[in-house]
């Protein structure tokens, strides 16, 4: 079976500027990420703040353009399509954004939000016809017809979430990248949206890309994982696998720092101290991860790691593995 969207060696890099107008440095946010997403799976990707997570959802997109690499949808080259080809594209690979507030339209009604994308697109003869699709999506979220007339500031945050989810959906399309969706929501929100998320999915049998600082979340809804730190990827392999038994000292650094409800095993995760995250500015040599890395050798202050297949679907870039 081939992936319906494949990145390979996607790089990123922001020139830094004083405010006279000198280079200060770069960041390389994204620094030869590889990937595949194959039909309806959920490929995770988690990390802590800056790692490069929301830079990769929009070069995914195409929202940024790369630095180098190359992004294949259905086997063509993305980053070689001209505006114009780009159309179909943009109609298969859809994103649900982090903040729904801020990614709605504040002076756009619901019905128009909905409706134009599908008369842009030209996938109905008509505006009745469009209105028609969107009333039977905007129930299937949990949303009425009546909500079709409100502006985003009438609804609660898990209802413009809910909005959000159906503009990514109203086309149809095969990827949908959702870019820490329920992190603005709150605990009882969060469950009813993921939740949804994972049932218009196998309605629809699209593919996930699941952006998020949160490895326990990730980890019970996706299939595989690929743990970003410093714009790199350190490790990838299935979720369950990953999470129970995980290889670089920095996935084990996100496992042992997820909650225990436990009071009798909560000292068994009590973590070393272990520094603050390098600046992206001036990332270490070698490994990103040594400088906090508490089995650090030599070698990892040299050479980069390069990415091993371990087999089974494990790949990790450490020294020590």
């Amino acid at each position: 079976m081939e992936p319906v969207l494949e990145g390979r060696e996607l790089r990123k890099v922001y020139p830094i500027k004083t405010p006279l107008g000198r280079l200060k440095g770069v960041v390389r946010a994204v620094d030869g990420v590889s990937f595949s997403l194959m039909p309806s799976e959920i490929l995770g990707v988690v990390g802590e703040s800056g790692c490069g997570k929301s830079t990769l959802a929009r070069l995914i997109l195409r929202l940024e353009e790369p630095d180098g690499g190359h992004l294949y949808f259905q086997g063509q080259d993305v980053y070689a399509l001209e505006e114009k080809a780009l159309v179909p594209f943009r109609r298969q690979v859809q994103i649900v954004f982090q903040d729904p507030f801020s990614s709605l339209n504040p002076r756009m009604k619901v019905s128009t939000m909905l409706t134009e994308p599908l008369l842009v697109h030209r996938l109905v003869e008509s505006r009745a016809q469009a209105m028609e699709r969107v009333v039977q999506l905007m129930e299937r979220v949990g949303l009425s017809r009546g909500d079709l007339d409100k502006y985003p500031h009438e609804f609660s945050g898990g209802q413009r979430q809910r909005v959000g989810i159906a503009r990514a959906l109203i086309l149809d399309p095969q990827v949908v990248v959702a870019d820490e969706p329920t992190s603005s929501l709150d605990v009882f929100v969060q469950a009813q949206v993921l939740n949804l998320m994972l049932e218009l999915m196998e309605e629809r049998g699209f593919s996930y890309i699941f952006i998020s600082h949160n490895l326990s979340l990730v980890g019970q809804v996706a299939d595989r994982i690929m743990v970003l730190y410093l714009g790199r990827v350190l490790e990838t392999g299935p979720a369950r696998e990953l999470v129970r038994e995980p290889l670089h000292p920095y996935t084990r650094l996100l496992v042992d720092s997820v909650p225990v409800p436990d009071p009798e095993r909560a000292h068994l995760h009590t973590l070393p101290p272990l520094g603050d995250v390098p600046s992206p500015l001036s990332p270490p040599s070698g490994c990103p991860f040594h400088p906090r890395c508490p089995r650090a050798r030599g070698i990892c202050m040299e050479e980069p790691p390069p990415l091993r297949d371990l087999g089974g679907g494990r790949r990790v870039a450490c020294y020590l593995v």
